[in-house]
């Protein structure tokens, strides 16, 4: 397997943005009267957006008259408060450190806003290292369709099949596959209950970080030996 660009999701692959997704959606609850809810409950909505989380907090879907403007003032919340705790997950940074000085160039397909992504980018100290950052967005189709993939390839000037797409949500994977890309599975991500990752097909499926360079054959941080 010849890889020269990995692709990662955002939210619950590269970084960890659940406690600011939670935050927002409490103080959207609290308007409406209603008590918070525990972070371990929003956590594993924290990958599917805006759809997710108002349906954890709200029992809202897309299908809900009112689901257009609760979704604008949920969004209108978080943009006060995305960038107060973002974090790489463990190990996150050395993978990246690992992947550049063996000339594997990395990005970022979201389904997050590009309003979001930039900044958050921004505040986690990626945005300049990045080959690519493409946001949900940023073409006709967010995933589960391919078109921010390959996007993201025009951008980073590969070809989709020297590429890995890095994700926790089905979607990554379909998305993935459907651009032709080698696709893996982050379990460390935001994967609820209900999820089975076993059953999407994915080339791989990994427990931590570090885990990736021995799949791409290069040698691990002494940290994670």
């Amino acid at each position: 397997m010849t890889i020269t660009t990995v692709l990662f999701d955002l939210d619950g692959t590269l970084a960890d943005t659940a406690p600011d997704l939670a935050l927002a959606l409490n103080m959207q609850r609290e308007r409406h009267g209603l008590p918070p809810l525990p972070q371990e409950i929003i956590r594993p909505h924290a990958s599917h957006g805006s759809r997710g989380l108002l349906g954890i907090g709200f029992s809202l879907t897309p299908e809900d008259a009112t689901f257009p403007a609760m979704r604008d003032e949920y969004l209108g919340l978080y943009d006060q408060v995305f960038t107060h705790a973002p974090q790489l997950f463990p190990g996150m940074d050395e993978v990246l450190n690992a992947l550049q000085n063996a000339g594997v160039q990395w990005g970022v397909v979201t389904n997050k806003p590009a309003r979001f992504t930039i900044r958050l980018m921004q505040a986690l100290n990626l945005a300049d290292a990045a080959a690519c950052i493409v946001s949900g967005d940023d073409a006709e189709r967010a995933k589960p369709y391919p078109d921010t993939l390959l996007l993201a390839c025009e951008q980073a000037r590969c070809r989709p099949e020297s590429c890995l797409y890095v994700g926790d949500a089905e979607r990554d994977i379909l998305a993935g596959r459907a651009a032709g890309m080698q696709t893996m599975v982050a379990c460390w991500g935001y994967l609820g209950e209900d999820d089975a990752p076993e059953s999407w097909q994915a080339d791989f499926m990994i427990a931590a970080p570090h885990q990736l360079l021995r799949i791409l054959g290069l040698s691990e941080p002494s940290s994670a030996v």
